[in-house]
């Protein structure tokens, strides 16, 4: 049986939200009455004193000196004394009626006064509220820019301008990547589509044009599964990793070296290699990944003929990758631009190599997701030089830099 639950009673019942313009005037509020009220109760306090002091019996001396007893008083003097202690006590009564009035003025104007400088305090607040509402996926490029003294307010919007910055960054990567990903899929397609139309419309097709159109469907099907293959990497290499272990990068480095045999041995390239052992902690199969980006990049735009260096070993405690390869020259301000996703230098190449600029970005993906330092370089002569640092298994983890 479902117990019902208690309406809510009237609004007038109800307390206000327990905002912070509400607690600071509670706070305001309470030190202004709590100094206002002190001054009016001592105040009180000392004329009551005062009036105290006339209340005690008027003593008449006899003629031989001696006090006479109260009942030895004339009763007119009596009378007058009376009158007088009647208008003591009125008087009493009249400055508690009056402290007690001044007590309630005073509360409502502390209350009044804590609810304006708790709203002038809150201001700067309430402005960032504003601008921070504001803004959205659209307007990322607009910023708070809150005037005023360097205290805490101006930091905490100097920081959120700082957010909104690394977002709009982000929401902008995102919509290139999500453009440029687009882009490499449908290429594919338009090209088996129309390969298919063309053999279609060719009467003099025969079964060996077909056997050549599936070839080609084949390969171009291969290639979409690089891409989406490389996309997953990606993507699961920023979404970071969870457990550690550790990992020999000279075995992996070797294995890689080994896998890209037949592309060196084909472009005849000269390979130099100084593999050292070398222990990190991380996902060995990410790791793998890192190390087999930096080789097929460093033979895919490499000349023929041309050379390759690989290197693996430790550097005060950190374990070291180090790929360096000839190729064209490649401008130092471009340095930077070929780890973003789909960046090539130069002409998008006309033969289907599996290539789509995501290599670089990948090996930052994985680095980034390690604590890894990236280190590259473009040589006078032509080639890249890149080494890869990772942290020391027992000590902290350097941050990432680009140079």
């Amino acid at each position: 049986m479902a117990i019902p639950r208690p309406r809510p009673g009237p609004r007038w019942l109800r307390l206000p939200r327990r905002t912070a313009r509400v607690r600071l005037t509670v706070l305001y509020g309470g030190a202004v009455f709590l100094a206002c009220a002190a001054t009016v109760l001592a105040s009180t306090y000392v004329l009551y004193s005062l009036l105290g002091h006339t209340t005690h019996p008027v003593l008449y001396l006899s003629k031989r000196g001696k006090a006479a007893a109260p009942a030895a008083v004339p009763p007119a003097q009596a009378a007058i004394r009376v009158a007088g202690l009647g208008q003591i006590a009125l008087g009493r009564q009249q400055l508690l009626i009056v402290s007690g009035i001044a007590l309630a003025v005073i509360a409502v104007a502390a209350a009044a006064i804590g609810w304006l400088i708790a709203g002038w305090v809150l201001r700067p607040l309430r402005t960032i509220t504003a601008a921070a509402r504001r803004i959205s996926a659209t307007s990322l490029h607009e910023r708070l820019a809150l005037p005023g003294p360097d205290d805490e307010l101006k930091e905490l919007a100097d920081t959120l301008d700082g957010l909104f910055a690394r977002l709009e960054a982000s929401f902008d990567g995102q919509r290139r990547f999500a453009a440029n990903a687009s882009h490499e899929l449908r290429t594919p397609l338009t090209r088996e589509r129309t390969l298919l139309q063309v053999t279609l419309a060719d009467p003099a097709a025969t079964t060996g044009t077909w056997q050549a159109v599936s070839r080609e469907l084949l390969a171009s099907n291969a290639e979409q599964e690089r891409l989406i293959e490389a996309l997953l990497t990606l993507a699961s290499s920023e979404a970071g990793i969870g457990d550690r272990e550790p990992a020999d990068l000279a075995a992996i480095t070797s294995a890689a070296l080994a896998a890209s045999r037949p592309a060196i041995s084909r472009l005849g390239l000269n390979v130099h290699a100084s593999i050292q052992p070398a222990i990190v902690e991380g996902d060995p199969l990410l790791v793998q990944q890192l190390a087999a980006n930096l080789i097929d990049n460093a033979v895919r735009h490499n000349i023929p003929s041309g050379d390759i260096q690989v290197a693996t070993g430790t550097s005060s405690g950190h374990a070291v990758l180090s790929v360096t390869n000839s190729g064209q020259v490649i401008p130092p301000g471009e340095v930077d631009r070929l780890f973003q996703p789909f960046q090539r230098l130069g002409p998008r190449p006309a033969r289907r190599d599996g290539g789509h600029g995501l290599g670089l970005s990948i090996v930052r993906a994985i680095a980034t997701a390690h604590g890894a330092t990236i280190g590259a370089r473009a040589l006078p002569d032509g080639g890249l030089a890149i080494d890869i640092t990772f942290p020391s298994p027992s000590g902290p983890r350097p941050r990432i830099r680009q140079k």
